[in-house]
């Protein structure tokens, strides 16, 4: 955990829009918000950055914002995305210990980079390793190893892959304007920071964050992350849908959508109609209330399928006891959570943000959710040479790899840094 005088910047890359933050540690252990901004993305697609010079230009105006907010200079960011391409894999290592039968620093060392070796498919990396479980001997479930007695260490490792164009593309934007990227998150691991508590990763919960270009989501199981996974649809092609279906312009599709739009057909109000004002020359379309819903049902039943799907892909679907914490602009439509919970069976509910934050007046933090989970990964797992400083602070030394890594351990979350080789929620 870095000291309270010390401030994190925090980049959450969306299909739609882009969103910062700047905070530090207050004295009571609230997150202080010194900054927060949101501008609309150019240059990306389903997450994925694809126009380096379009992408730059967002950064700048984004990161002008932030300095002028927070009263700072940033030279240093961490980023969350997530494509479409994103993948969970396990690893699992055996180490045997030395002649004294004691578990070592050493040994937990060797079996991460065993992980962090584990082969990927061409064209991709690792982005994160999260230690799941320790088995010493017979003994499962050890949350410490290091310092317990016995003779064979056996690991378990989740590993979140990804093409390495993701990061590339992203550095080299962040680049074009003097920026340097810290580390590089996948947003679904800071979204559950921010909605998800302990109690409910410990029963059981698969977050869901349903955005514009995609749908992302984690499955948490014993405390444990044991799946992600990012659907490459969401948002925009219930959009395209209401645009084909009803014979109009996207943007007054989209607005459709938000303003009168809701999930279940049946609910709808079979007396209501919308216009469309007809432009040169063309008529005017009323559009029922009915059909529209009916229109987003449809996609709205397949993208759930696509959730279910990925979540009786994790095998933990029996175990997922808490339900569905569902996010992103999506989320926001008028009797989602019906029928999300009748076609999974599973309980659900909106999320919130339950973290202690103080913030200026106008902040609302609904905006900002995977944000806000990054602004917490950062603060609280960051070497203090990456962050951002206040005019005219000297920063303090390095942590040294072995250190940092055992931190990591202890809080069930580990990174790869730089190796050699809705408002819609997005």
């Amino acid at each position: 955990m870095i000291s309270k005088n010390e401030i994190a910047v925090v980049i959450d890359i969306g299909s739609t829009k882009t969103r910062g933050l700047a905070g530090s540690f207050s004295e009571n252990n609230k997150i202080e918000i010194l900054g927060h901004a949101i501008v609309p993305s150019r240059g990306i697609k389903r997450g994925v950055v694809l126009n380096i010079e379009e992408f730059s230009a967002t950064l700048r105006t984004l990161i002008d914002k932030l300095e002028e907010q927070a009263g700072i200079e940033i030279r240093i960011v961490d980023v969350a995305m997530a494509g479409q391409a994103v993948q969970t894999l396990t690893f699992e290592g055996i180490r045997y210990t030395s002649g004294s039968g004691i578990v070592s620093q050493q040994d937990i060392d060797y079996l991460f980079n065993e992980a962090k070796n584990m082969p990927v498919e061409p064209g991709n990396r690792i982005y994160h390793i999260i230690p799941q479980s320790y088995t010493i001997d017979d003994e499962p479930n050890i949350n410490i190893p290091v310092g317990h007695t016995g003779r064979k260490v056996h690991s378990q490792f989740k590993l979140i892959t990804g093409p390495k164009t993701y990061k590339d593309n992203v550095e080299m934007a962040f680049s074009k304007i003097g920026i340097e990227i810290g580390r590089f998150f996948i947003s679904t691991l800071a979204t559950a920071e921010a909605v998800a508590n302990e109690d409910e990763k410990e029963a059981g919960v698969a977050i869901v964050d349903i955005g514009s270009g995609s749908t992302k989501m984690s499955v948490y199981i014993n405390n444990q992350l044991a799946h992600t996974a990012v659907i490459p649809f969401a948002g925009d092609v219930i959009t395209n849908d209401i645009r084909e279906g009803c014979g109009i312009l996207a943007k007054f599709a989209e607005q459709l959508k938000i303003q009168y739009g809701q999930a279940l057909g049946d609910f709808a109000d079979e007396d209501k109609v919308v216009t469309i004002a007809g432009g040169n020359g063309w008529e005017s379309k009323e559009i029922s209330f009915k059909n529209l819903a009916f229109i987003i049902q449809a996609r709205l039943e397949e993208i759930i399928d696509s959730i279910m799907f990925q979540i009786d892909k994790s095998g933990q679907t029996q175990h997922i006891n808490q339900g569905i914490i569902l996010t992103g602009g999506t989320a926001q439509l008028k009797n989602i959570l019906q029928i999300l919970k009748f076609r999974t069976g599973l309980d659900a509910r909106l999320a919130t943000s339950e973290m202690r934050l103080s913030a200026s007046t106008g902040f609302n933090k609904n905006d900002y959710i995977t944000a806000l989970g990054l602004i917490k990964l950062s603060l609280r797992n960051g070497s203090p040479a990456r962050k951002t400083t206040r005019p005219h602070k000297e920063p303090s030394g390095n942590k040294g790899f072995l250190s940092s890594f055992s931190e990591k351990v202890s809080q069930q979350i580990s990174l790869i840094f730089n190796d050699d080789d809705g408002n819609m929620q997005s």
